[in-house]
């Protein structure tokens, strides 16, 4: 069964100079995000020491460090379906070949967050990177949320399937 969103999702440029999200392919699941990294602009980050610093951006480039976590900026405001969400993913491709990935492993964007999107990036090679004003830098996607109660339980869950054990135990 496919549910149909009744909205689509809107999205806001903050300048002139902020690419579109793409959806790279027709069968693509989700869409890309740019880094938007103008000259100039101060990118927070925090060391693997958990010292709270700014980079600037410096000829739309910005050195991504080992171990440090990078909020980088998209230059997008989403404009969110109610009962929808924006997931955040890292992009495979940046992930296995130049070692970053989202820190926080998936960004979720709640529907009443109409502000500037940024993606928690952090590099876990030990290497420096660069990432490229333009660059793509995460991929995202528009999740329905149906509503749900949370509901306390007066007894453990029973048993629904003939599964045996919790973590890995069914196999590696």
């Amino acid at each position: 069964m496919q549910l149909t969103v009744p909205q689509p999702l809107g999205y806001y440029k903050m300048s002139d100079t902020v690419l579109d999200p793409v959806v790279a392919t027709s069968g693509s699941a989700c869409f890309d995000l740019h880094a938007h990294l103008p000259d100039g602009v101060e990118v927070k980050c925090y060391t693997s020491q958990n010292n709270k610093m700014e980079q600037t951006v410096e000829n739309g480039e910005l050195s991504i460090h080992p171990g440090t976590r990078y909020l980088i900026p998209t230059g997008i405001i989403f404009d969110i379906p109610q009962q929808c969400s924006v997931r955040l993913h890292a992009r495979s491709g940046l992930s296995l070949k130049q070692g970053l990935v989202l820190a926080n492993a998936e960004g979720v964007i709640d529907e009443d967050y109409v502000d500037p999107v940024f993606a928690m990036i952090t590099n876990i090679s030990d290497a420096q990177v660069t990432i490229k004003d333009g660059e793509r830098i995460c991929q995202a996607e528009l999740v329905y949320q149906p509503n749900f109660a949370i509901m306390p339980l007066q007894n453990s869950p029973a048993q629904k399937t003939d599964r045996d054990g919790g973590f890995g135990s069914t196999g590696v």
